[in-house]
């Protein structure tokens, strides 16, 4: 078998496309996070989130998150070809200000939960998941 120039091309331009691509999906996580928040400062901390550490399979993946005051909290996964997950939104007669479901994840990750406090501030926490085996056809 003979590699040709043409070969050689394809190779380098599918290496140089992997190599963007994560970049590409962390920028997409940004930009959620953004639009999310309006460009405000977020916090680290105020947010308990609960994931596990390796998850068999990416498909049902348990998460619950929590942050005591939040008027909205937003989950996205990190490394997902579509970084939002979901977002909890909590009346002023919530009883409590918790949420939990089950997220599919592509593989290896971190899970972000970024609350909206009532009083305009943000919170954040992340976890990172091992995926053994990927859901978003992985």
């Amino acid at each position: 078998m003979s590699i040709t120039r043409r070969d050689t091309l394809a190779l380098g331009l599918g290496a140089a496309a992997l190599t963007i691509l994560p970049f590409r999906l962390s920028a997409a996580t940004e930009d959620a996070i953004a639009a999310f928040t309006g460009g405000a400062d977020v916090a680290e901390g105020g947010v308990d989130l609960t994931a596990p550490e390796i998850a068999e399979n990416g498909n049902t993946v348990p998460i619950a998150v929590s942050a005591e005051g939040a008027a909205a909290i937003l989950v996205l996964a990190a490394g997902n070809p579509t970084p939002g997950v979901a977002e909890f939104k909590f009346g002023p007669l919530a009883g409590s200000h918790s949420a939990s479901t089950r997220i599919r994840l592509a593989g290896t990750q971190d899970v972000v939960a970024i609350a909206k406090m009532a009083d305009g501030s943000f919170a954040r926490a992340s976890k990172t998941v091992k995926v053994t085996i990927g859901g978003c056809g992985g």
